[in-house]
């Protein structure tokens, strides 16, 4: 419990941007969508997507873009779990991973009826 509050403080802290590089850890916010991504250098090992309030039956995917261009899609639709930490509701998604991605491409989470809300950070040596 203690390590989804401190990822949705750490969410709640980068309000009002939508793009922020990603060294080894990082998250980004647009609007109602968060990214979390917790790595060492160009390595992976977890992204969290969230979104603001309870959802049930919300679906979140990941996907990988260069240069402002669409690669591919990293990881699936995925249901999210409705959590609740320090009076905060928000639905959540977690991916376990272990890769590499090219210097500067950025790793982007969305969710289903939320189009305009794409939130994307930078993987940076």
């Amino acid at each position: 419990m203690k390590r989804i509050m401190c990822t949705v403080v750490a969410v709640l802290a980068f309000s009002g941007i939508s793009q922020a590089p990603a060294q080894a850890s990082g998250g980004a916010k647009n609007g109602e969508v968060s990214i979390g991504v917790i790595g060492e250098g160009l390595r992976v090992k977890e992204i969290r997507a969230l979104l603001d309030g309870w959802e049930p039956g919300a679906q979140a995917r990941v996907s990988l873009w260069q240069g402002g261009r669409w690669v591919r899609e990293v990881r699936g639709w995925k249901y999210t779990s409705s959590e609740e930490a320090a009076r905060h509701r928000y639905e959540l998604a977690v991916w376990k991973m272990n890769t590499n991605f090219p210097h500067k491409s950025q790793l982007c989470v969305e969710f289903k009826g939320y189009d305009n809300q794409r939130a994307c950070l930078t993987i940076q040596r």
